[in-house]
C-alpha cells in the first residue's frame, strides 16, 4: 500500500512507456511524493527526448551507474512486460548502484488495457524475480462475460481470493461479493479495493463484504438465495498441509463439507458459473488436505448430473502459487531476515509454482471458456527444486547461501512428498485454443461422492446412535482410506 513520502524524494522511473507515463502524470499531479528526476528506457527513439517535460535518459545498464543520485532516491520499476529474468538484472543493478527503495508497478496480467495507477506500485519482492515470463492475457475481453453480474469469492481474504477481487475490479460487475469467516482478512480487501477505488483503479463496482461459515448448510443456502450470484469462485480452503494432517477433521469439514453446502445451494439458486480452485496435492493424495481437495473436485464436477443447461460449475487445478500466506516464500523471507538457517525438507524437493496474479488471470479467464463437469489444469512449466528457490531468496536479500546463510534440511513433514504430480494416471492432458489453460479428461464414471460423504458426515456431525465415532480422527481416516487409497495413515493416529 501505498505511504507518503517527503515532498523532495528524487524518484527515476525505469520505462517511459505507457505505464512510467502514468506514473509520472500522477506523481505530478499529486504533489506530494516528490518528483520524477528522469525516465531510464532503452528506446534509442525515446532517449535524449522529453516525456511529460521529463528527461530519457538511457540504455539502463549504462547509465545507472553514472546517475547523480542521493541516499534517499527511488527507483520504481514500471515495465509491466519485463520478464522475471529481465527483473531481476534490473533489480540487482539498482541495488548496486546504492538504490535502497525499489518499487514495481503490476505485471502484464495485472494491467487492465494499459491502465497503471501509483497507488499499484509496491516493494518489489522475492516472488517478482522467480516466476516466468507473463502471457498478455487480454483480461479486460476475458472477463466480458461477467459485466453486469453479480460475482461472489469465497475465501476472499485469503491470498488467491483477493488477488480475484483486485482483478475483478476491471471486469465491470455489478456487485463483488467478498465472503469468508476471517473477519479481519475481509476488512484488509474491502478497505484496499475501496482504495484503489478512490485512486481509478477499475470500475465502478458495488462491494459488498460477507462474513460467514460455509460449514453452516443453512447460512449458505440462505445467503446465496439473498445475494442472486451470477458466477462464484470457491477459493475458501483449509491449506496447510501438517496443520490439516494434525486437524484431519476440520480439513473435511471446511473443505469437503463447505463445498458440499456451497454446491447444493448454488445448484439451487440458480447460479450460472461456479469454479473451484483445487491444487494438485488432489493428485493420488497421501495427506488429508489432498484428499479433501479431490473429494471437493469430485462433488463439483459430478454436480453437472443435477444442473441446469445454463450451469455451468467446473474445477481448475494447478500448484503452489509464489507468496501465499503460509506458504514457502515468507517462511523463508522470515528464516533469512534473523540470519537462518534457511530450512528445506530434503535436498530433492521440487514444487510447480506459479505468480498469484498469473494463477487467479488464468482462472478467471478459465471461468468464462470452460464448460460444466470438466476438470481443467493451468500450464505450471517444469517443477522447481525448493533448495534453488532457497538460494535465489538468501541472494536477493544480499547475502551468499552457505557463507552467510546456512540451508538446513529438516526431513519432510507429515502428509509431504519429494514431488508432486499435476496429471493422476486415470487422467489424459488436452490442450485447449487458450494459452497455459489444459482441459483434462478422465477415464472411468462418476466417483461415489454420495456414499463417501455419507460415511464422512457423522463423524464431522453429531449424528443419533453414531455418537462413538464422532470427532474420531482414526474413523475419518479409515474412511478416507477407502476411498482416496492413496492416503497415507500415520502411526500413533490418536482417536481424538
Amino acid at each position: 500500500m501505498m505511504t507518503h513520502e517527503k515532498d523532495d524524494a528524487r524518484i527515476y522511473i525505469l520505462g517511459a512507456g505507457f505505464a512510467g507515463r502514468a506514473i509520472a502524470r500522477e506523481i505530478k499531479a499529486k504533489g506530494v511524493f516528490g518528483s520524477v528526476v528522469a525516465f531510464l528506457d532503452d528506446d534509442p527513439r525515446k532517449i535524449g527526448s522529453r516525456i511529460e517535460d521529463i528527461p530519457v535518459l538511457g540504455p539502463i545498464r549504462d547509465v545507472v551507474n553514472l546517475l547523480s543520485r542521493l541516499p534517499a532516491d527511488e527507483a520504481i520499476i514500471a515495465i509491466p512486460s519485463a520478464t522475471s529474468e529481465e527483473l531481476r538484472e534490473l533489480y540487482f543493478l539498482l541495488k548496486r548502484a546504492g538504490f535502497q527503495r525499489i518499487r514495481i508497478v503490476p505485471g502484464i496480467v495485472q494491467i487492465i488495457e494499459g491502465d497503471a495507477h501509483l497507488i499499484q506500485a509496491r516493494e518489489i519482492d522475492p516472488q517478482d524475480l522467480l516466476g516466468r515470463s507473463p502471457v498478455a492475457i487480454g483480461l479486460k475481453q476475458s472477463l466480458s462475460y461477467l459485466r453486469g453480474k453479480r460475482v461472489l469469492i469465497t475465501g476472499a481474504g485469503g491470498s488467491i481470493g483477493s488477488e480475484l477481487a483486485r482483478q475483478l475490479l476491471s471486469a465491470g460487475v455489478a456487485r463483488l461479493y467478498l465472503f469468508g469467516h476471517g473477519e479481519n482478512s475481509i476488512y484488509q480487501i474491502d478497505r484496499e479495493l475501496r482504495l484503489l477505488q478512490e485512486e481509478g483503479v477499475g470500475e465502478k463496482t458495488s462491494i459488498v463484504p460477507v462474513i460467514g461459515e460455509l460449514k453452516e448448510s443453512a447460512y449458505v443456502r440462505f445467503i446465496l438465495d439473498r445475494l442472486k450470484a451470477d458466477a462464484v469462485f470457491h477459493a475458501a480452503a483449509y491449506k496447510h498441509v501438517p496443520m490439516m494432517e494434525a486437524n484431519p477433521i476440520a480439513a473435511i469439514e471446511n473443505n469437503v463439507f463447505g463445498t458440499k453446502n456451497l454446491v447444493e445451494a448454488a445448484l439451487e439458486s440458480g447460479v450460472k458459473r461456479l469454479v473451484l480452485i483445487s491444487t494438485d496435492k488432489a493428485v493420488d493424495p497421501v495427506c488429508v488436505y489432498g484428499a479433501s481437495k479431490f473429494l471437493a473436485e469430485r462433488i463439483v464436477m459430478n454436480a453437472r448430473e443435477r444442473a441446469a443447461s445454463d450451469q455451468d460449475f467446473m474445477v481448475v487445478r494447478f500448484g503452489n502459487v509464489l507468496g501465499s500466506r503460509g506458504s514457502i516464500v515468507p517462511l523463508f523471507r522470515s528464516q533469512i531476515a534473523k540470519g537462518g538457517p534457511v530450512t528445506v525438507t530434503h535436498p530433492d524437493t521440487s514444487r510447480f509454482f506459479m505468480t498469484i496474479p498469473e494463477a487467479c488471470s488464468l482462472v478467471l479467464k478459465t471461468g468464462g471458456v470452460g464448460s460444466g463437469g470438466e476438470l481443467y489444469l493451468l500450464d505450471m512449466g517444469e517443477p522447481v527444486r525448493i533448495n534453488d528457490l532457497a538460494e535465489q531468496m538468501i541472494r536477493f536479500y544480499g547475502y551468499e547461501p552457505g557463507r552467510d546463510i546456512r540451508i538446513e534440511y529438516v526431513g519432510l513433514r507429515p502428509g509431504e512428498k519429494i514431488h508432486e504430480n499435476l496429471i493422476a494416471e486415470c487422467e489424459t492432458i488436452v490442450p485447449t485454443k487458450y494459452p497455459r489453460v489444459n482441459r483434462l479428461e478422465r477415464k472411468g464414471g462418476l466417483f461415489p461422492i454420495e456414499e463417501a460423504l455419507g460415511k464422512l458426515a457423522p463423524i464431522c456431525s453429531p449424528t443419533e446412535g453414531k455418537e462413538a465415532i464422532y470427532r474420531n480422527r482414526q474413523a475419518i481416516r479409515e474412511v478416507l482410506k477407502k476411498f482416496v487409497p492413496t492416503l497415507i495413515f500415520p502411526e500413533h493416529e490418536p482417536e481424538y
